[in-house]
């Protein structure tokens, strides 16, 4: 009986070893295989980069140094597949009956602290549609 006892965790443990192994290539998580691979990152460059949090609210000039706009928020597109937008909030007085739009982040150029949309003016940023945020 002793010798049955000590065999039933030799068992569990290859068994457990076994299956361990052969998920070694590959990586499961609540049960469903992942495809993150690893990637490396130049973290200097990117610390040199704009933080989110310290970009909304920025005020938005056009090339001629008119403010044009306020940076509202940012929204990446599910997927990534579409890239970053800016939602700029135009017009409106202390808040008050502003005109939110998209704009791809990648039109903005950050220019000695400023955040610059070149081409674009308050009349111009006011006839693209008006953006309006999904319920949560």
């Amino acid at each position: 009986m002793m010798r049955k006892m000590q065999i039933k965790p030799l068992v569990a443990s290859v068994m457990l070893f076994t299956t361990l192994a052969s998920s070694y290539d590959n990586t499961y998580a609540q049960g469903a295989p992942q495809a993150i691979t690893e990637k490396r990152t130049d973290v200097v460059q990117l610390a040199s980069g704009y933080r989110a949090s310290k970009l909304s609210g920025a005020d938005v000039y056009n090339r001629n140094k008119d403010n044009i706009g306020t940076l509202d928020d940012l929204i990446v597109s599910p997927g990534g597949d579409r890239g970053t937008y800016a939602i700029l909030s135009v017009g409106g007085f202390l808040g008050m009956g502003k005109h939110l739009v998209a704009v791809p982040f990648n039109d903005l150029q950050i220019e000695n602290r400023r955040v610059v949309l070149p081409e674009a003016t308050k009349k111009s940023l006011e006839a693209l549609p008006e953006f309006k945020y999904a319920p949560d």
